[in-house]
């Protein structure tokens, strides 16, 4: 029997190849695909991760879904049926949320949420990212956590042996028997929305901490790729998701419906009894040393000034609200939030602003720093999977949906979802997060940010430091500082991104502030 071998997958550009006819003979002996013995398999990680891709996309799971669309040139647009429905045909290299977000969870150690109905690929999709990262097929089955009603602390993680228990005088000599699975570097937790509240705590210490005890006891978990599955995508189930355990999960993948065009490709796997997670092709399983390799060649992906800027002003736009609070700082929806009091009541105060256009108005919340962390990691793995050398636009864009789907809380009481054909953004929320993305776009176009932004100018200026500054150029700067805020106090309206700018002026004018009492004081 020859070795398995996996081709080149089709780069940037794309290589047209046509697709071969599905034959489980070649498939055991020789892989999915072959390659003539010139072609070298010495390729970067990169190229094996795409790699992956494409086998998992070609052979092991059926989903025709394209909704990560590139574009080289302007695409060909049709619009259908009575609603005016857009279908979109893109020109460029495009690719499937389901197989690639779980992908690139596994080399930026994420924790991934899988969503969707019973029976659409969830579990097996985190099965397969198991084998892929190196675990047999029984190592991964056995170590998958079932969420039920009935379990306890000591079912998820360990239990205490019990002669310890009997004969210990005290917590410190009660050895704990520890599930195997704390262990792993791929943790899959099937229906995480229906373990009991107690013990999505002790899951919350282990996904948020990497550690897990009982009995003072403490267990060490190494980094892992986390995978979570539920069936309602608002978070449901038999318990309620504890809002700290859900606001640990970095990416929402949508599990979407079977299409009955690919019935025959079905056929085949049960005539055939073919199961790819049995059949992973050596080529793309990945050793723990390679996932730090790839991890740390994400993190030297570049994330230029002027997209970093458009991610400051999109992320900006959510946590002002200027009747939650009397001083500047405490302006925040998170005042609101912590008050206990109905958001609605303050919501009636915050006058003056055309709420359609403020995309504040649409949210309850804002961005955490974690939800920040996740939208910039995530987008440099996606550049680095595309064979790119820094994020674009496009990748920014692709991600922050499914990374903020249960990052932000919508607010359907905002005028935003009366517009015409805008009551859809309700359920849809993938698209909703784009459509706000791209409206925050044009509003940075529009406001000329890229060559118009005093305040990055004053900020750029700080930068260089404050060592041999004089206290004549200190107060110069700080002059500079009291007229920039003294023109946008002209302004009738303050949205998000004002009210961030002008905190920004006065973290500015303080450390100046301080640092002219400090030259004073020294001469």
């Amino acid at each position: 029997m020859t070795s398995k071998k996996v081709s080149q997958s089709p780069t940037i550009p794309q290589k047209k190849e046509s697709r071969k006819k599905f034959d489980i003979a070649q498939l055991v002996e020789e892989g999915p695909f072959s390659v003539s013995s010139s072609e070298s398999l010495e390729t970067g990680l990169d190229e094996k991760l795409r790699k992956a891709y494409y086998w998992i996309t070609n052979y092991a799971i059926i989903t025709p879904f394209y909704d990560i669309e590139y574009n080289e040139k302007p695409p060909t647009r049709f619009t259908i049926g009575d609603l005016k429905t857009e279908i979109v045909l893109p020109s460029g290299q495009s690719y499937s949320s389901f197989v690639l977000l779980p992908l690139l969870t596994l080399v930026v150690r994420g924790k991934c949420l899988l969503v969707g109905g019973p029976g659409r690929g969830k579990t097996a999709s985190a099965i397969l990212m198991g084998v892929i990262a190196g675990y047999s097929l029984k190592e991964i089955k056995r170590a998958i956590q079932h969420g039920q009603p009935q379990m306890t602390i000591t079912d998820l993680i360990g239990n205490p042996l019990p002669s310890d228990l009997m004969n210990a005088k005290s917590t410190d000599e009660i050895k704990i028997s520890w599930r195997k699975w704390l262990g792993m570097r791929v943790k899959v937790i099937d229906e995480y929305n229906r373990i009991p509240t107690r013990t999505q705590s002790a899951l919350l210490t282990i996904l948020g901490d990497n550690y897990a005890e009982i009995f003072d006891q403490i267990y060490e978990c190494p980094d892992a790729a986390w995978y979570l599955t539920a069936n309602d995508d608002a978070g449901g189930g038999t318990y309620q998701v504890i809002e700290a355990l859900r606001d640990r999960i970095d990416i929402v993948v949508k599990a979407l419906h079977f299409n009955t065009r690919f019935i025959k490709d079905l056929l085949q796997r049960v005539e055939e009894n073919f199961k790819p997670e049995s059949m992973v092709p050596p080529e793309i399983i990945f050793s723990e040393k390679e996932i730090e390799s790839i991890s740390e060649e994400i993190r030297n992906i570049e994330f230029p000034s002027n997209l970093r800027r458009r991610m400051e002003f999109f992320a900006s736009q959510f946590e002002f609200f200027e009747s939650g609070g009397e001083q500047i700082e405490y302006k925040t929806k998170d005042t609101v939030k912590l008050s206990a009091v109905d958001f609605a009541y303050f919501n009636s105060g915050d006058q003056g602003k055309d709420r359609k256009k403020d995309l504040g108005s649409q949210t309850k919340n804002g961005l955490s720093v974690r939800a920040i962390f996740t939208c910039i990691n995530y987008a440099k793995a996606l550049a680095y999977f595309r064979g790119e050398s820094s994020v674009s636009l496009d990748d920014l864009s692709h991600i922050l949906p499914f990374v903020l789907h249960d990052k932000l809380v919508q607010n359907p009481d905002s005028p935003f979802f009366e517009e015409p054909g805008y009551n859809v953004y309700k359920s849809d929320r993938i698209s909703w997060i784009r459509k706000l993305f791209q409206l925050s776009c044009s509003e940075y176009d529009r406001l000329n940010l890229d060559k118009a932004d005093n305040v990055a100018k004053l900020s750029e200026l700080f930068e260089q430091g404050l060592e041999g500054l004089t206290l004549s150029q200190t107060k110069e700067r700080i002059v500079a500082i009291e007229k920039e805020v003294e023109a946008i106090s002209k302004q009738r309206k303050i949205y998000g991104h004002v009210y961030d700018d002008l905190l920004k002026l006065k973290y500015l004018h303080q450390r100046y502030t301080n640092y002219g009492m400090w030259v004073e004081k020294n001469g």
